[in-house]
């Protein structure tokens, strides 16, 4: 379950309130308590966000 930051981090990186890098210097904050179905909801979602 993500927790409310996590949550509003990923609303911003969707709506791109961040550049790639700063979005990669929040996750980097918090990865390390996140779980592994949780980091590849992460991963699919940053994919998503900054394919192009």
């Amino acid at each position: 379950m993500l927790t409310k930051e996590v949550r509003e981090w990923v609303q911003k990186v969707e709506r791109r309130q961040y550049s790639y890098d700063d979005a990669m210097y929040e996750f980097s904050r918090f990865a390390a308590y996140l779980t592994r179905d949780e980091l590849k909801l992460i991963k699919k979602k940053l994919e998503e966000s900054y394919a192009d």
